[in-house]
């Protein structure tokens, strides 16, 4: 399985997000985006409802779903793996539970998360927020695209993310990443799967794990 190019992350008050995924994905070539469903405030029931509608649509469009944190709901839906934070269950637990072809990222905000990741058997990383964006900013000040040129150095593919949009992506990919990451930028968009295009444009050749 590839490392993902294009990381959509949920957010349902933004959107609808079965129809924004279906626009976003359609006419993508196999294997370019991972969806992540990180909508943590619901409970689980819903939440393994909404996760296999999306893995439905992700499969038929050839793309992969990610649960955030919740092996279980993963296991349920039939993911592609889980997203896990930085100081949650260690990636090697989680590929215990999945299995071996599972895609496992982590949560980073700083070298030390990268290198912990890595050492665990995470197979990417989101590193971030490389720009300003008002749902990181507890995160604290952005990390910008030196530290994410300097962290790509450490062997971990890493998707970048926060405050990533049209504008800027080219700069992430130059930067080093593997991959970049959305939010809004796709969301938000009239028409996401335009959104999500524009964000590949300067992407690097798929990096398999």
């Amino acid at each position: 399985m590839s490392i993902p190019r294009v990381y959509l992350i949920t957010d349902r008050r933004v959107a609808p997000l079965l129809p924004a995924v279906e626009a976003a994905l359609r006419g993508l070539p196999p294997g370019t985006a991972v969806v992540q469903l990180r909508e943590r405030d619901l409970p689980g029931a819903e939440l393994l409802g909404l996760a296999r509608e999306l893995a439905a649509a992700c499969a038929r469009h050839g793309q992969s779903l990610l649960v955030n944190d919740r092996i279980d709901v993963a296991l349920a839906a039939g993911a592609a793996g889980v997203h896990l934070p930085s100081a949650g269950i260690p990636p090697g637990e989680a590929r215990r539970w999945m299995g071996p072809r599972a895609l496992i990222g982590v949560s980073c905000h700083g070298p030390a998360d990268v290198a912990r990741a890595r050492e665990g058997g995470a197979d990417f990383a989101t590193f971030g927020p490389v720009y300003d964006t008002p749902s990181k900013r507890s995160y604290g000040p952005p990390v910008g695209l030196a530290a994410l040129q300097q962290v790509a150095t450490l062997g971990l593919p890493l998707v970048g993310l926060g405050g990533i949009s049209e504008e800027n992506s080219l700069a992430v990919w130059q930067a080093g990443a593997a991959g970049v990451a959305a939010i809004r930028a796709w969301l938000a968009s009239p028409d996401p799967g335009a959104a999500v295009r524009q964000l590949l444009v300067g992407a690097p050749a798929a990096q398999a794990r």
